[in-house]
Order: structure tokens, then C-alpha cells, then sequence
């Protein structure tokens, strides 16, 4: 009997024992709970607080975090080194009956002569410098295909027509000079292409663009049987970047008349220890309008002698000492017109 009473003693006991255990479980529970919801109402509060201020880059990170990545605006990737348009090699068409409205219909991505891909970042960006005078026809079949050639090779471009005003001498490479310190005053252009108005590219592979090296995109053309003119010829249409450029200092100012300006250029560039390099000889194949040779742009009898004077005189001769006069600037659609005097030829 003692036995059996010392037993249930024991038993309530270890009754009580759970029954305590459990209470404390309990209120380590509840403490845990509090605990966390405290911190839940402290954040929700800052939020609260965070909106009330105004604070607009904070209300966009609250609700970009519930919304859904789907909804949010596409990052535009670099365009392919290689165009996914690109055409080829094509059959080239000049109507008389065409017209710069038709043109500016074709080309209505264009505005004030420049134009960026829609869904890609063009790797470079581009001045088309065309010198010009009197040459209305020829610029209209250009821009023609010029436009849409560029826009397939997936280019950031403008076209910049620079025209000599008054009826002297025409200076190509002076109007290039001016194109060049223009053009910097509307963009950061890295990359320049010397374009002649009368050469019109017949394939988009010939791409249009800067390299390590300066760059003769034309090889051949109809009038030459689509062979190089000379060896060393470097004339015509011509790609350089900004840096290049700057450090042959541009053009020469000297050349009024035609001829001896390209070949001023190469020796330029052979000074500065760079290569001429040029696209493939099947690629870069243009199509010249043909034309007469107009009054004001003689034979420049001069330019045998001048070139052998190059290497003396590059250093103060080009975009160091280029001066001309802004006469106006006309943005167009297709293209930017600047008009400029760039003085006479002086008296030797």
C-alpha cells in the first residue's frame, strides 16, 4: 500500500512537470510572434513614410518589384557586325523623272538628313560629307540610293552637303575641311566618309564604316572597267575616323581646280605610318553619273609640284589653317545643306 501511494505521487509529479514544459513552449511562441510582427509594422511604416514624401525613385522601386519583369521596356542589343539586310549586289536605275519628293516619300525614317536603326545601336556613327555645286541631278540620284543603302547596313548616319557659293575655282578638299569642323558641331561623329556626288555604290557589302585604318571604298567603277584608276589612287569615297582625320590634318587647302587632292591625302596618311586598306576588289564597285567637266572645276596644272611639297608643308596646311565663311544652313529631310565662301585662289 505505501508502495503504490509513493507511485502516484510521482506520476502527478511528472504531471505537473509536461504541464509546465507546455506553458513555456507557449509563451516562447508568442514572444517569437510579437517579435516579427513589430518588424513587419516598422517596414510597412517606412514604405508609408517613403510615399507620403514624395519620394518618386522609391514609389518606383516599390512597385517595379510587384510588377511583372514582362511588362518592363526592351534594352536595345548592339547591331550585328553584319547586317542582316544587306541586299548584295544590285541593278542600279537613274529616272529623269525623279523627284526629291519622291525620295524624301521613300525615306520617311529620315529627318534633317539623319537617321538611327529602330531596333538595334548602330556600332558607329557616321558624316557623309558630299562637296557640291551645281550638281542638282547627280545629288538626287544619290541620295536615292545612298539612303537606303546606309539604312541596310544598320548605320547612325546624316548626310551633310557642303556647297561652294559664288563661281570660283571649285576646292573639293576645302569643302571636305568645312564638312569635317561643321558637322562636330552637331554630334560627336567618330566615324567620316568624303564622298564625291557623282559615284554611287552598286553593292551593301561595301560596307560603310571607320577601322583600324583609313579606308578606299572605291576599288573600280563603270568608267574604268571596274579596275583601280592607279596604283596609290585613293580618291573618290574615302573613310576615315575623326582621329585619323585630325592627325593628317585634314586636307590640304591649296588644291583649287580638280586633281591632286586625294593623292595630297595619301601622302598625308603614309607620313603618319598608316596603311590604305580597301574592301573586297568584287564589293566595292560604284556606278559614276556621267557628266562634263563644268568651268569652274579646271585641271589643276599646279598639282605635280604641289604634291611633291607635301611632306613641308602638311603640318600648317588643312584643318589648321582652313577659314571659310557659314553663308547659311538649311536642314532639309534628306539632308544638311550648308552653303560656304571659302575665298579664291590666291596669286602665285
Amino acid at each position: 500500500m505505501g508502495y503504490c501511494l509513493s507511485l502516484w505521487k510521482t506520476l502527478r509529479r511528472g504531471k505537473y512537470f509536461l504541464l509546465l514544459l507546455l506553458c513555456l513552449s507557449v509563451v516562447a511562441w508568442i514572444a517569437i510572434f510579437s517579435s516579427e510582427t513589430v518588424k513587419s509594422q516598422r517596414v510597412f511604416s517606412t514604405t508609408m513614410q517613403t510615399f507620403r514624401k514624395g519620394d518618386v525613385w522609391g514609389n518606383i522601386s516599390f512597385w517595379s518589384s510587384l510588377t511583372d519583369c514582362s511588362t518592363s521596356s526592351p534594352v536595345k542589343v548592339d547591331c550585328p557586325e553584319e547586317s542582316p539586310l544587306l541586299q548584295g549586289a544590285m541593278k542600279l536605275a537613274f529616272d529623269p523623272s525623279l523627284t526629291l519628293k519622291d525620295v524624301e516619300l521613300e525615306n520617311k525614317a529620315v529627318t534633317e538628313g539623319q537617321y538611327k536603326p529602330p531596333d538595334c545601336t548602330a556600332r558607329q556613327s557616321i558624316a557623309i560629307l558630299i562637296p557640291f555645286r551645281n550638281r542638282e541631278k547627280h545629288l538626287l540620284y544619290l541620295l536615292h540610293h545612298l539612303h537606303p543603302f546606309l539604312q541596310r547596313q544598320q548605320r547612325h548616319y546624316a548626310i551633310y552637303v557642303i556647297q561652294q557659293a559664288g563661281d570660283a575655282t571649285f576646292n573639293r578638299a576645302k569643302l571636305l575641311n568645312v564638312g569635317f569642323l561643321e558637322a562636330q558641331k552637331d554630334y560627336s561623329w567618330g566615324c567620316f566618309i568624303f564622298h564625291d556626288v557623282d559615284l554611287v555604290p552598286e553593292n551593301d557589302h561595301n560596307l560603310y564604316k571607320c577601322d583600324k585604318y583609313p579606308r578606299h571604298l572605291v576599288v573600280g567603277r563603270n568608267s574604268t572597267g571596274y579596275k583601280l584608276r592607279y596604283r596609290g589612287y585613293f580618291g573618290g569615297v574615302t573613310a576615315l575616323s575623326k582621329d585619323q582625320f585630325d592627325q593628317v590634318n585634314g586636307f590640304s587647302n591649296s588644291y583649287w581646280g580638280w586633281g591632286g587632292e586625294d593623292d595630297d591625302l595619301r601622302v598625308r596618311v603614309e607620313l603618319q605610318k598608316m596603311k590604305i586598306i580597301r574592301p573586297p576588289d568584287e564589293v566595292a564597285r560604284y556606278t559614276m553619273v556621267f557628266h562634263k567637266r563644268d568651268s569652274g572645276n579646271k585641271i589643276n596644272g599646279n598639282r605635280m609640284k604641289m604634291l611633291r611639297q607635301t611632306a613641308q608643308v602638311w603640318r600648317k596646311d588643312g584643318l589648321s589653317s582652313c577659314s571659310y565663311k557659314v553663308l547659311s544652313l538649311e536642314r532639309s529631310i534628306l539632308y544638311v545643306n550648308v552653303t560656304v565662301d571659302i575665298g579664291e585662289p590666291q596669286l602665285s
